[in-house]
């Protein structure tokens, strides 16, 4: 019984190992290319962002928008807080923004490869 209990946690250590112990997989070149390409996406969107100062006008809008109805619903004290709930709801959107237009830009860049590939 225990020598069988031994050979099983050996078979299972071995199948369980295997896929660590073999060569680097065929997908992680194309990984390595895509996050090659994911980071260059990010980086020119960050400076398309930075050059328009797109962030700040996101931010700051909604900012403003929560500080007036904060002030509507509670006066000044109202609008300190809406300002700094709208200010974090911007920091959210702009994040998410952001994400979005990084994502159009690599499939932009992928299908730009697709065509110009030779067949």
């Amino acid at each position: 019984m225990n020598l069988n209990r031994v050979a099983g946690f050996a078979v299972l250590a071995s199948v369980v190992s295997f896929p660590m112990v073999s060569s680097r997989p065929a997908h992680a070149m194309l990984q390595e290319t895509s996050q090659a390409a994911h980071d260059r996406a990010e980086r020119e969107q960050t400076e398309k962002d930075h050059r328009k100062h797109t962030g700040a006008k996101v931010v700051g809008g909604t900012a403003a928008g929560g500080a007036v109805l904060g002030a509507l619903a509670g006066g000044g004290k109202g609008a300190l807080i809406g300002g700094a709930a709208g200010a974090g709801a911007g920091a959210v959107a702009n994040k998410v923004r952001k994400d979005k237009a990084v994502k159009k830009r690599e499939r932009r860049e992928t299908e730009q490869q697709e065509n110009t590939s030779p067949r």
